[in-house]
Parts: C-alpha cells; structure tokens; sequence
C-alpha cells in the first residue's frame, strides 16, 4: 500500500506504529578537519526521485560576507574516519555515510541512533537545508541555514464529544509551546521543522502517531456507534505511551468514587509475565476494580450506577513511588526507568530469563517489594519454573534430652512447612531445592545448606528432630549459636566442657581389691580415665601399644565396676586366637572373677545365666553365629579387643557387634588406624556412637580431606574432638624400664638368576599398567596384587612360584638368613616372620637339613598353646617360624631377643606388632629386630612407603596430623621403577 492509498484508507496501522519501537543502539561519529579559506557543513536534502532524506558532507570556499560561495564539494566522511580517534567523532562521520547513501524511506532504529549522533554534532558544523524550490541540485543559493538539535517532546491526544460524533485531535509540545498536529511540519521523516529549526524527534512512536494523524488529515472523526471499539483497540492502546484527555468525561463526584469503592487504599500489583526469554515486570496500581498500570498514561473512566461515565485522576505520586521502589532493585530497570516511554516493553520493566531467575537476587528482591505491600502475581506461572517465590524462614531450637541433644528445626516458606524428612533428603543429595507440599520447590540460603549439612551429619533424624549424642557435646557448642540453645543445654555444655578438657583434674581411683598385680603409674592412669569417661557414660578406645598391659587395665576397671554397676556383667570380644591368653590374664590377674566362655562347637547358647557372671568371653567368629541370642542380653560394658577388625563399617563383624546391648563400650587396640583416617570411624562409631557423626559426614569433612588432600586443618579438629576419648601411650612414653630395642636392615643382594627372574616379573606387570587407564586399573586391582604379589614371592626366592614353570630355588635371602640363623641361635632365641607361609616351609625345610630344631606356627596350628609354652620353655628349641597373619598378635615371647622379618609389609604397625611378641613387659634381654631386604625391588619402595603409614598411624591420635594418599597409576608405576 502506497502513501496516497494509506492516507485515504482511514484506518490505524497499529503495525506500522509499533515496528519502530526496536532499538539496537550502533552509530559512530569523527574530527575537525578545516582547510584555509574553505568550511566543511553538513547539508541535509531530499533525493530527487525517492524522497527520502540525504544527508551529506561538503566543504566550499567562503565569500567576503561569510557565505559559502560555489563550487560545493562533496566529501566521503568514511575518507574522515582514519583523521580522528574519539568515539562521538567516529560516530558522527559513519552517521552520516549512512544517510549519504540512505535508499530506504523506513524508520529503522538503527537509522535513528545515526541520527542522534549527527544531532549532536560534536564537530559544531553549520548545518543547511536545501530548498527544492529554488533549484533542484545543491547549490550556494538553493541551500539556506538551519538549526537542528534533539528534542523528547510530549504528544497529547484530546478526545471530543460532539452532537453525533467524536473527534480526536493532537498536539505537540516543544520547549513549552503547543503546537497542533495540523500546524506541524514533519521533515525529512524524523523532524519536525519549525521556521528554519530542526527538531528530531528520537522517540519512533510519537513519529509513528504523528504520520498516522498526517494521514488522516490530523483528526480522526468516529460515529458514536464506532467510538467503544475504537477506544478499545486503539485509546486503550496508546494510553501506554501517550496522555489522552477525555473532554467529555466529567471528574468523579464524592459519591461515585465512594460507591465504586475509589477511596479505599489502592493495591500495589506486580504481574510477572514472559516474552521470548525475557521476563516482563508490570507494575499495576489498583483503582477500586480498575487495574493501572502504572508505566502507561491510560486514564481512569468508570460508570457509576446510572451509568453515567466518569473520570479520576491518578495518585501520580504513589504511582512514582511504586515505579522507584520496584526499579531500585536491579541496575537495569533504573536504565528502563530513564527511556520510558520509549523503551522496549512500552508499560513494563523487563530482564533476561536467566537473571531474573538468579535466587541471589530474586529473593531479596521479592522479600522488599512484599515489605512495601506488593503484590507479586504470575511467578509459578513461568515456563519451567517451580520454585517458590518466597525466602526461608527458618528457626531453631536445642533441648535437653536423656543421652542426647535434641534438635527442632522448623523452615517455612510463607505458609508452606517443610517436613524434615524432605529436608534432610534434599541436604543429603546436595540440593538447594527442597520439596513443599504444593508442588513447588523451596529454595535453600546457601549458607544454611552448610549449616544443615552439619546439623544432620552430627546427629541422627528421629521423627522430626534431630538427636546428637551427649558424647558430640564439643560439635553442638561449635554449630549452634547460644541464642537457640535452651537453659539446660547450656549447663550440661559447661558441665562437659569444664571436666572432660581439663585431663589433668581426672580423679584417682583406688586400685580395686582382687586385681593381683601392681599397675604402673600410666596403667593406674588408664583406670582412672576409664572410670572418669563412665561417670558421663561415655566410651572409650585405649589404644596403648602392644605389651604395655591393656587386659590388665581392662581387668582392673571391671573390678572396680563392682562397686558402681549392681549389673556388673561384661562382654569381651576377642580373635580366637586370644580366647586362651584372655582366660590366662583373668585367671592371673583377678581369680575371682567369674568368667564364661562361648566358643567351640559345644557351647551353650542361652543367656538365662549370665547374671552369674562378671565377663562373658566370646571370639568375632562365634559372635557372628550366635549373635542372635547374644543380642537379646543387655550387658554393663561390651569390649572389644583388637578393634581394628571392626575398622571397615561394610563388614559383617562391624555390622554384627552394632547389635549388641550394653550400657556403655570399650574397643582395645595397639593399631587403631592401620590404614587411613576413615579406619577411626568403625571403631569409635561403635565405642562412641555419635562423636563422629554418621558416616557421610565423617568422610566429607575428615577423612577425605585428611587423606586425599593431606588438610592438617580437618586434622588438628578431628584430633581435638577425638582427644578426651582416646588415650594413647607408646613405650618410648611410658615403659621406660623396658631393655633397649634396636632395628636395623639386611640387604640380600639378589644374584644373577634371581635377578633375571625378577625383571621378567616387572616388566610384565608394567606393561599391564601402562597400557591402562586410571578408570581401568580400578577395575583390575586383583590383578594388580597378584603381580605384586609375586614379585614379593620371588624377593623371598623363585621356588615360591609353585603353580608356574620351575624358576629355581636361588635365593639371597635363604642364604643371609641360615648365615644368621647359624651364628646367632646358639647363644639365642629367635622369631622369624614371614607373610608366605610356603617361605616358611622353605626355612623349615632348610632348618632340617641343619639339624636345628624349631617351632612352627600358622593359621593351621590348633595347639597354640602347647608351641608357645615349648618355645618358651624348652632350651633346646631355638627358632620359633610364625606366619605374620597368625602370629602377630597375642603371643608373649619374651625367651626371645632377635626377631627377623623376612619380607616387609606395607603397615609398619603390623611388623611392630610381630616385634612386639618379644620386645613387651616381662623381657629382660635387649630385643634386635632384623629385616630382610633385597636392594631394587619393590620390597625398598615398601620400606619407603612405611614411613607414611607411621605417620598417620601414630601422629593423628597423639598430635597434629594424619597423612595417607590412595595409590593410582603413577604410584603404581613408581613401586616398579
């Protein structure tokens, strides 16, 4: 459709009013360039034949009176680009090449942008308008001189009531004057011109209404019947933009804004909405039953009951009030706030999906607008959206329990309560968002996430609170502010904290009549500790090191139970193979205490008598069947002894002995970490329930960080926290009577054959390493040990290679050790361990044909006793062969002097324990403790790895840190350099 056939039409093209209001801000601008007696300006004309605006650059020479004098020359303001640097300047040259070559009447926004920085002229260049009258080309005298500057004018509409008709009308106003619609002049597309003044109108809207009522001869005249629907779909309409005034319409009287309830308070509504993927911000004020809003200049019309229609004027003060407050909120909306009416969204704020939906904002956001008494409608209404739109209220309260502190939790958002079960799910999948019951999802301040993380991992959820054990109290003080602790719980804190820090201030207890020994000073001090732990009946690990006397210590606080406990019958749980040395120790050391044994295949299995008894003594493997019945039986003390066996939480025993009753629990251990910090949890989670919170918990804050990330931060706390608990005594501490000990190293130097064996076995396992990944060696580490393995196998000698090919039997070691064997055992006693028992075979093997006699023990051995007493007692049995496994713990041997380690293990604690079989209380002689070594082999990368496991073996429990990394590929790699 052409100009002419628009204009005859008659009707509104709200397409066409609407589809310059994108704005895509690009332009450049450029310098000040003069040459001598010539003037640079810009001219500003019509194209001859498709009338849209030109604008160019040319230079002339000046005549005397100051005019410019022909020729005019023409300049191309790109060649003006590469003379300047500033930014308005660039803007102003590629403005004006856009419009030299401008062949399009439309009004694109980017047209407009390079219209504003030509405006603005930053060179002050004189501007002309050519007159088409005078000549059609440019000339000196077809061109005259002009003013153009921008100007945001306000356009107001009227709307007339005649006899038969309305008529509406517009006009202008410029630097507070007013000018009708039908005395503009609208040049060049963007300007209206006034006299010899450019105005550009930089608002495409008002161009827009401007061109509409140019086509309708500037009033549009509707028939009454036309005039409701033409209010609808078009007044409605531009009432966003542009003020309309209603002649017609009479102001409100008292009554009629009364009676259609206008006086009442006006509503503050927020409507949410979409658009693409930005979400749009109406603010609406409500007027009685008329919604507003408030970023238009629609008007108020009612009718009252006669029907009579009527008008009110709007709270503009409130309604910029509004405005502000919701625009003070986010940095673009005040940007918005500035280019209203012109803007994008005509009556709305706006912002991208994806920062409005950012919690960090949002949330704050909503919480001050509902503080101001707005209303927010259309949140949960968002494509994809189902998160509610209010923040946590979240309250706390700590009370008092019988063996535990109990935590209430209540979070609500608005009127939505979150059950804590829901709660405790979302924390424990790591989520933000947690579950209401009315579908939507509330959302988590994030530093309460890791509040409610600790709060649940400390303690343990029962029904709607959360219960941490009093043994935890160190934990409780940490996470919780004084404020929601109650008065109780405050006294019961100070009461633990006062006497369980201060270790000093334990109070001795009398030895107990019936214990027939005389403890040292630090036995002494373990029955006190232990005594002083029960009166808080809290648990304890004593973890002396091997041969310092826990049993009798243990005895020892069993006694002095019966003063305190009318119930005084006590569980030990102990391997087999301790079953006898436990009921020698007892029998020893306090004979009168009734002991009865659940073990071999015809025991009893009822607990109708253990009343009669003050321990009840069973091994792991027999607890495990018999569990049961044993589980039924409440006991005083449950103790654990050797409680690294319980160290793995998966493991049937652990999961066992967590069924059993008892008022209180001990574990005993020489090495309560064997491997890494994770080893403490199956222990103390047994003896102290609670301390370590639960298992997640205790990985993610301790022992992760502790032995993957070496934290000497987590350490120290977990130390601090463990500390009253654990009591930890070495013999370098605390047996200072006992003979010297003194370690040292053999290096078997492997001959030729040997060697050649040993390579082969390297090589082929390194090759199985790399020619994996990380994720595939995690899946072949059986693979893995078994080449280990067997390169351990062939460090000790080739011939233990029973199931391969025969290698030979050459073996450095076998010669070291019978050299040893044969100029040692005459004037001593000797232990000699191995992990293979097929070594040991081979030793046996060798003994025979040296005609030496010795003693033999393994897994297999059923006469235990029978062995240690002969090896003990007899002068003529001089070698005592044991298997680490089977002999490293519970044994005396203190006849010996020399133990000889023939091939080492990866925890130093297990070798210590096996030297430990001679060098205890009761040896007189100075111990030597030999291993067996050969130089560049796996066996030296053990050695060097040990001092890690020493580390996190002792020093976690007794100072400051715990250090152990898991192996992978490089690790690997490096034990076969």
């Amino acid at each position: 459709m052409n100009d002419k056939e628009e204009r005859n039409s008659g009707k509104l093209d709200l397409t066409r009013l609407n589809a310059v209001l994108k704005a895509d801000k690009t332009a450049n601008l450029p310098s000040k360039n003069s040459v001598a007696f010539t003037k640079m300006v810009l001219i500003l004309s019509q194209h001859r034949f498709y009338r849209h605006l030109v604008i160019e650059l040319a230079e002339a020479e000046l005549a005397q009176n100051g005019k410019l004098k022909n020729p005019i020359r023409f300049i191309d303001p790109l060649d003006m680009v590469w003379k300047t640097d500033r930014q308005e300047e660039l803007k102003f040259y590629t403005g004006v090449s856009r419009f030299k070559n401008n062949y399009s009447e439309s009004r694109a926004a980017s047209d407009l942008d390079a219209l504003k920085a030509i405006v603005r002229n930053p060179l002050h260049m004189e501007v002309y308008l050519h007159d088409e009258k005078i000549a059609s080309s440019i000339t000196a005298s077809s061109i005259f001189p002009a003013k153009m500057e921008s100007l945001m004018p306000d356009l107001i509409l009227a709307v007339n009531e005649k006899a038969d008709h309305f008529e509406v009308s517009g006009k202008l106003i410029l630097e507070d004057r007013s000018y009708g619609l039908e005395s503009i002049r609208l040049r060049y597309n963007y300007f209206i011109q006034v006299k010899n003044h450019l105005y550009l109108i930089d608002n495409p809207y008002f161009l827009s209404i401007i061109d509409f009522f140019k086509f309708q001869n500037d009033t549009i005249v509707l028939e009454r019947s036309e005039y409701e629907a033409f209010y609808e779909s078009v007044l409605s309409v531009l009432e966003e933009r542009i003020k309309i005034n209603y002649s017609y319409l009479k102001r409100a009287t008292k009554k009629q804004i009364i009676e259609q309830g206008f006086d009442l308070d006006n509503e503050l509504i927020l409507y949410l909405s979409e658009s693409e993927d930005f979400v749009l911000l109406t603010p609406v004020m409500k007027y009685g039953s008329l919604e507003i809003p408030v970023i238009s200049q629609k008007q108020i019309r009612s009718k009252d009951k006669l029907g009579k229609m009527f008008t009110l004027a709007r709270d503009e003060e409130s309604e910029l009030q509004f405005i502000t407050f919701i625009a003070k909120m986010h940095p673009q909306f005040i940007e918005q706030m500035e280019e209203f009416p012109e803007q994008k969204h005509a009556d709305c704020f706006y912002l991208h999906r994806k920062y409005f939906l950012d919690s960090a904002w949002f949330l704050d956001a909503f919480e001050a607008w509902r503080s101001k008494g707005i209303a927010i409608l259309g949140f949960n209404e968002l494509k994809n959206n189902h998160v509610n739109p209010y923040k946590a209220e979240i309250s706390i309260v700590v009370n008092s329990g019988m063996d535990w502190f109990e935590t209430a939790i209540k979070v609500k958002f608005n009127k939505e309560t979150v059950a804590l079960k829901h709660l405790h799910k979302s924390i424990r999948n790591k989520s933000k968002f947690v579950q209401l019951d009315d579908g939507t999802m509330g959302m988590l301040p994030d530093e309460w996430i890791e509040k409610f993380t600790a709060y649940f991992g400390a303690g343990e959820l029962v029904e709607e609170k959360i219960r941490t054990a009093n043994i935890n109290y160190s934990t409780v003080e940490e996470l919780y502010d004084e404020e929601v602790l109650d008065e109780q719980v405050r006294d019961r804190l100070t009461q633990y904290r006062s006497k369980l820090n201060a270790f000093k201030e334990i109070e001795a207890i009398d030895v107990p009549a019936g214990l027939n020994a005389e403890l040292r000073g630090y036995q002494k001090e373990g029955l006190n500790w232990l005594n002083f732990l029960d009166q808080f009946n809290f648990g304890a690990c004593l973890a002396d090191d091997m041969g310092l006397g826990k049993t009798v210590q243990i005895i020892a606080f069993i006694l002095s139970q019966r003063n305190k406990s009318a119930h005084n019958t006590n569980l030990v749980v102990v391997p087999a193979s301790l079953i006898f040395n436990w009921q020698k120790e007892v029998e020893k050391f306090a004979p009168s205490i009734k002991v009865r044994t659940i073990y071999g295949a015809d025991r009893a299995k009822v607990v109708h008598d253990f009343d009669q008894y003050e321990i009840i003594l069973t091994s792991y493997g027999t607890l495990l069947a018999d569990i049961r019945f044993l589980k039924d039986y409440r006991f005083n003390y449950v103790f654990l002894d050797e409680s690294q066996t319980i160290k793995n939480p998966d493991s049937q025993r652990y999961k066992t002995v967590r069924m059993l009753q008892s008022r209180n629990k001990v574990v005993l251990t020489g090495t309560p970490i064997e491997n890494n910090t994770f080893d403490l949890y199956g222990q103390l989670s047994f003896a102290c329930p609670g301390l370590l919170g639960n298992r997640q918990y205790f990985k993610q804050i301790y022992s992760v960080p502790i032995d993957q990330f070496k934290d000497s931060r987590r350490a120290a706390e977990l130390q601090r926290r463990i500390n009253p608990f654990i009591l930890r005594r070495t013999k370098e501490q605390v047996a200072k009577e006992l003979p010297d000990k003194t370690e040292m190293v053999i290096y078997c130097e492997m001959g030729e054959q040997q060697r050649e064996v040993y390579d082969s076995a390297r090589e082929e396992i390194r090759d199985f390493l790399m020619g994996r990944s990380e994720d595939e060696l995690a899946k072949s580490s059986m693979h893995v040990l078994r080449g280990i393995t067997k390169l351990r196998q062939i460090c000790n000698s080739p011939a233990l290679l029973s199931n391969e090919r025969f290698y030979g039997n050459a073996s450095a070691k076998m010669d070291v050790l019978m050299e040893q064997i044969e100029s040692k055992s005459p004037h001593h006693k000797i232990l000699i361990f191995s992990q293979f028992v097929t070594m040991l075979d081979l030793i046996r093997e060798a003994l025979h044909v040296r005609d030496i006699r010795y003693e033999y023990l393994t897994g297999q051995t059923r006469n235990r006793k029978a062995v240690v007493e002969s090896f003990q007692n007899n002068p003529e049995i001089r070698i005592f062969l044991i298997s680490l496994k089977a002999g490293g713990i519970g044994l005396n041997l203190t006849q010996a002097d020399y133990v000889y380690l023939v091939d080492p293990w990866w925890n130093p604690a297990v070798e210590n324990q096996a030297i430990d079989r001679a060098y205890r209380i009761g040896q007189e002689k100075k111990v030597m403790a030999v291993r067996l070594i050969c130089p560049d082999t796996i066996e030296e990368k053990i050695v060097a790895m040990q001092e890690s496991k020493k580390e996190l073996a002792g020093d976690l429990i007794r100072t400051e840190a715990s250090i152990f990394k898991t192996l992978n590929k490089k690790d690997l790699l490096g034990l076969f350099d």
